[in-house]
């Protein structure tokens, strides 16, 4: 079914592009902020992709594609950087509509214990390409986020994040072959551990999480510089009004 790929990004967007026009949601008025948070993570992360795929770390079954390629990928491989992150962070914002700037007790620690876990598999790995990359990225990321970002909305990602292991799953099973007679996406076992959860490597859960917390990092950068140019904006006009 050359569709398949095509049908499982399309998929996972449909639902959340529609609901963006929601009038308790409205996520349609932050589309600036989210569409170059979503473009500018998707940059090396199709780089990262694309020499993977050269160098057979991982590659794809063209039963399940349409044939159409671009930067040396499946275009459906390139749609998946955009039509997944646009889902999460969909499902994140609602998350921040509703809970606001969420501080979580444990912050601290599911911060160190992902840290932990990368540096862990990173040293079991070393050498597999997809491993120490995938573990070495994240925790570099999140060591950054941890001591020189410090963001506020770092609680609340790992809150919204648990939501979304269950799309996860049934989205990266069928890609990596959760029904399908073959995976869509297959993995060079000798570049990972070799360890699975159901048909999904368990590195996808960092690559994963490294991918949408990218995404978070730079959508809430952009929402803050629009939001205080708006304020600004709102400031220049009253005191314009009181002269």
């Amino acid at each position: 079914m050359k569709l398949l790929y095509l049908l499982v990004d399309l998929g996972a967007i449909s639902v959340p592009l529609i609901a963006s026009f929601h009038p308790k949601i409205r996520l349609y008025r932050h589309w600036k902020a989210l569409w170059l948070a979503i473009l500018l993570s998707a940059v090396p992360f199709i780089i990262w992709d694309s020499y993977f795929t050269q160098i057979g770390v991982w590659g794809f079954t063209p039963a399940y594609l349409t044939g159409f390629g671009l930067f040396g990928l499946p275009i459906e491989e390139v749609l998946f950087f955009i039509c997944i992150p646009y889902a999460c962070m969909f499902t994140y914002f609602c998350f921040r509509q509703w809970k606001g700037q969420l501080h979580l007790r444990s912050e601290q620690m599911v911060t160190w214990v992902f840290i932990g876990l990368c540096l862990l598999l990173g040293l079991v790995g070393a050498g597999r390409y997809y491993t120490s990359s995938a573990m070495s990225w994240l925790a570099i990321f999140l060591i950054y986020l941890k001591w020189q970002a410090k963001p506020k909305w770092l609680g609340l990602f790992y809150y919204s994040h648990q939501f979304l292991l269950i799309p996860f799953f049934i989205v990266n099973g069928i890609l990596t072959g959760t029904g399908p007679e073959k995976p869509v996406v297959w993995y060079n076992n000798a570049e990972n551990l070799g360890v699975r959860i159901f048909t999904i490597p368990i590195e996808d859960i960092f690559y994963g999480m490294l991918l949408l917390l990218l995404n978070a990092f730079l959508f809430e950068y952009f929402l803050q510089k629009a939001e205080k140019k708006q304020s600004l904006k709102h400031l220049s006009v009253r005191e314009c009004n009181q002269l």
